[in-house]
C-alpha cells in the first residue's frame, strides 16, 4: 500500500495563493480602519469603505500591488513545478484539514481557482469514481441494484463517515444488501450550488451503474441533508431519471430550520458594523463562506441568495421547499439532554442543531416538513458528531432502509 502523506505538491501552491490573498485582505482591513479613524466621526457615525487618498493611499496601493506581483510570480513557478512532482496519496489527516478549510473559505478557494478547492465527486473508500459503466464495473465488481449515497456535513469529508471504528455504510451493506457510495464536496459553496452538482452526479451515476438500479436511498448528515433536498429539487427541475428511483432519505441532525450558531454570527456582524471604529473588523466575520451563511435559516435555492447581500441586516427568509414528493423521509435528531423532558436538551439540541430544527418542526405550517412521528427518532445524551457512530443510530438507519420501500 502506498504511503499516505499530510502535504501534497498542490497544497504548497494553494497555501501560497491563500497567503497572498490574506496579505491583501489584511491591507484592505487596515486601510479601512485608518480611513474611518482619520475622519473622526461620532461613535455611531456612518462608516465608509472608501480607500485612503494622497500619500497614505499610495502606500496601501503599493502594498497591494507588490503582494499581487510577488504572488503571481510564486504561483506561476509552483504551477510549473506541481506536474513535475508526483501527487502523493493523501492522508486522512490532510483530507480533514482541507475539508475544514473548504467549509470556512470554500467559496473563495473556488473563485480564485485555488488547488485546495474540493471538486464535487462521488467517491468510494476515498477514491473518486469515474462515472462510466466499464469504470464503475471495475471499481465496484459486486455492485447491487440497491444504492445508498452518504452525504457528509459542513467542514467534513466522506472519510469521516468512519468514526471510532464504526461506519453506518458498512452495516447497511452487510445487513441490507446496499452498495454504498459517498459524495465528497466543497461545503463552503452555496447549498444550492452543491445541490445542482449533486443532482448531476447522481444522474451520471444511475445512467452508468453496471447493473439495473432498483432503489436509490440517501443518508445525509447535517448540511448534507440540505444539499440532498436541494438536489431533489434541481434533479426534478432538470428532468433527471434518478429522482424517480429515489425511495428514502434519512436525515441525521440536519438543520432544516436553520442553525442558531450562524444566526448569532450574523448579529455580531451587525453590531460590529454599527460603528465606524469597528466596521473594519466586521470584515473578519464576513470571511466565513456562503455555505455557512446559508445555514442561518436553511437556504436551499438559488433564489435565496442571488442578488441578495448575505450579510445584510434584513431578515429575508428562504423560499419554502417541501420534502420531495413520493420519497419517504426520516429524521434523526440528537440531544445533549437526558430525556424528552430536559429543557436544556430541547434548546441546545445536539450542541449545534436544535431538536425541532433536526426534525423539521416549525410553528409556521408552510415551513414545517410534517415528517410523520413514525419516521422521527431522537437520541439522548449524544452530540452532533455522535450521530456518525452511535450504535443505536446505525440500527435505526438499517431498520428503516432495510424494510421494503
Amino acid at each position: 500500500m502506498a504511503e499516505k502523506h499530510h502535504v501534497t505538491a498542490s497544497d504548497i501552491r494553494g497555501a501560497g495563493k491563500l497567503a497572498i490573498d490574506a496579505t491583501i485582505g489584511l491591507t484592505d482591513l487596515v486601510e479601512s480602519l485608518h480611513h474611518n479613524i482619520s475622519r473622526a466621526p461620532g461613535i455611531l457615525g456612518e462608516p465608509t469603505n472608501k480607500p485612503t487618498t494622497g500619500v497614505t493611499g499610495l502606500v496601501y496601493r503599493s502594498i497591494r500591488g507588490v503582494s499581487r506581483l510577488v504572488g503571481s510570480g510564486i504561483d506561476a513557478l509552483l504551477a510549473r513545478l506541481v506536474p513535475l512532482i508526483a501527487e502523493r496519496p493523501s492522508s486522512a489527516e490532510r483530507e480533514a484539514v482541507v475539508a475544514a478549510l473548504n467549509g470556512v473559505l470554500g467559496d473563495h478557494l473556488a473563485e480564485t481557482a485555488n488547488p485546495l478547492a474540493i471538486e464535487a465527486r462521488l467517491r468510494r473508500n476515498g477514491k473518486p469514481l469515474e462515472l462510466a459503466r466499464p469504470a464503475l464495473a471495475a471499481a465496484i465488481p459486486d455492485a447491487t441494484g440497491k444504492i445508498a449515497v452518504f452525504v457528509h456535513g459542513l467542514c467534513m469529508n466522506d472519510l469521516q463517515w468512519k468514526r471510532n471504528g464504526h461506519e453506518h455504510g458498512v452495516a447497511l451493506a452487510s445487513k441490507a444488501g446496499f452498495t454504498t457510495v459517498c459524495l465528497h464536496y466543497n461545503t463552503g459553496l452555496h447549498i444550492s450550488s452543491n445541490g445542482r452538482a449533486f443532482a448531476g452526479l447522481l444522474e451520471s451515476m444511475v445512467q452508468a451503474w453496471p447493473v439495473p438500479v432498483e432503489e436509490l436511498d440517501i443518508v445525509a448528515h447535517s448540511m448534507g441533508g440540505l444539499v440532498s433536498r436541494s438536489a431533489c429539487h434541481y434533479g426534478v427541475e432538470a428532468g433527471h431519471q434518478w429522482p424517480r428511483l429515489l425511495k428514502r432519505i434519512v436525515f441525521l441532525g440536519t438543520p432544516h430550520q436553520g442553525a442558531p450558531l450562524e444566526r448569532g454570527g450574523h448579529w455580531i456582524d451587525i453590531v460590529l458594523d454599527a460603528s465606524p471604529y469597528t466596521a473594519a473588523f466586521a470584515r473578519l466575520g464576513k470571511v466565513r463562506s456562503a455555505g455557512i451563511t446559508d445555514l442561518r435559516h436553511g437556504s436551499l435555492l438559488d433564489g435565496d441568495w442571488i442578488r441578495r447581500d448575505r450579510f445584510a441586516r434584513s431578515h429575508a427568509r428562504p423560499l419554502p421547499l417541501p420534502l420531495p414528493e413520493g420519497v419517504a423521509c426520516h429524521a434523526i435528531a440528537a440531544s445533549l439532554g437526558k430525556g424528552p423532558g430536559d429543557l436544556g436538551g430541547r434548546i441546545l439540541g445536539d450542541g449545534l442543531v436544535p431538536v425541532a430544527s433536526a426534525l423539521g418542526v416549525h410553528k409556521d405550517p408552510s415551513r414545517s416538513l410534517a415528517i410523520p412521528p413514525s419516521r422521527q427518532w431522537t437520541g439522548y445524551g449524544m452530540n452532533h458528531l455522535d450521530l456518525l457512530d452511535r450504535k443505536e443510530v446505525g440500527e435505526r438507519i438499517v431498520s428503516w432502509l432495510g424494510a421494503p420501500p
